[in-house]
């Protein structure tokens, strides 16, 4: 059992407040999942340039040490704004990949989060309130995000276990249910040369996905093809550069609730995520068919 909630925002007046609602639907999950929680926050999109997010065990990493080792290594401007054991690393787009190897290579102690032009991912063990405090996340602004409190089935209670998964750029998945056949599809994916880090059967979810979509499918035909090809029982969320999508397996036992307004567009695994929600008592609100795809962008 564990707690999903989104929230795209049609209004722009409200991306300011992105951060502090999110947290505030994802704090009131809390008993679906004590153990971890992360939120993905889709921000400001600046022309040519990429984030990407990193993490390191406790905070050990001098991160203003890193702003210059990188400085160095790349012989270009990077910037890494530290956040508790967070970090976000901002540098032209062109050269994200250079960077990404540098940390792969010579800095172990160093886990990325996500990557991309908007996507920034925020995770740790811990309650849902003490997780949004240790990041601030009720003062970030932006369009769109999702959130997860998890209760652990599949793997340890780590970071690494913690979801959102991010395996594509400006992609992630949170995930409520058990995939059985995560196992086999890890090795077809390692295959196909697509990198999955953790046990956790979400990243296999969310590397699926990356996997289709590489292959030219839209998010839309990734997540029907993913009816076929994932077994066992899902809620999925999925948060793109533009928005996010919903899916619920045939069975669709796993709870979920949507809320569409003129202002945002909503998801909580349970209705009480959303009842402090702006005009949530005007909202349509529905619960989403099995095995179909729901989807908005902007």
């Amino acid at each position: 059992m564990c707690g999903i909630v989104g929230l795209f925002l049609k209004d722009k007046a409200l991306e300011p407040q992105l951060g502090h609602m999110l947290s505030e639907m994802l704090v009131t999950m809390t008993d679906r999942g004590p153990d971890s929680a992360g939120i993905a926050i889709y921000g400001e999109d600046q022309s040519g340039q990429s984030k990407i997010t990193i993490q390191s065990e406790g905070g050990s990493v001098d991160y203003a040490l890193l702003q210059q080792e990188l400085r160095q290594a790349l012989e270009c401007d990077v910037k890494v704004t530290p956040n508790s054991t967070h970090a976000v690393i901002e540098i032209e787009t062109a050269r994200a990949g250079q960077l990404r190897n540098v940390l792969q290579s010579e800095h172990s102690d160093i886990r990325v989060m996500s990557q991309g032009d908007k996507i920034e991912i925020y995770k740790e063990v811990g309650l849902p309130e003490d997780v949004s405090k240790r990041f601030q996340v009720s003062q970030m602004a932006g369009s769109h995000g999702i959130g997860h409190t998890r209760m652990a089935t599949e793997s340890a209670v780590t970071t690494d276990g913690a979801h959102p998964y991010s395996t594509g750029p400006d992609q992630c998945l949170v995930h409520n249910g058990s995939l059985s056949n995560h196992n086999a599809l890890r090795r077809k994916l390692t295959r196909e040369g697509i990198k999955i880090e953790s046990e956790n059967d979400t990243e296999v979810g969310a590397a699926y996905l990356t996997w289709k979509m590489a292959e030219g499918a839209s998010l839309g035909e990734a997540l029907e093809s993913s009816l076929n090809d994932l077994d066992g029982f899902f809620t999925f969320v999925v948060g793109t550069k533009d928005g996010f999508g919903v899916l619920r397996d045939p069975i669709a036992c796993k709870p979920a609730v949507l809320a569409e307004t003129d202002q945002y567009v909503a998801f909580g695994s349970e209705y009480r995520a959303l009842v402090n929600l702006p005009g949530i008592e005007e909202a349509r609100v529905w619960e989403p068919e099995p095995a179909t795809v729901y989807f908005w962008s902007h």
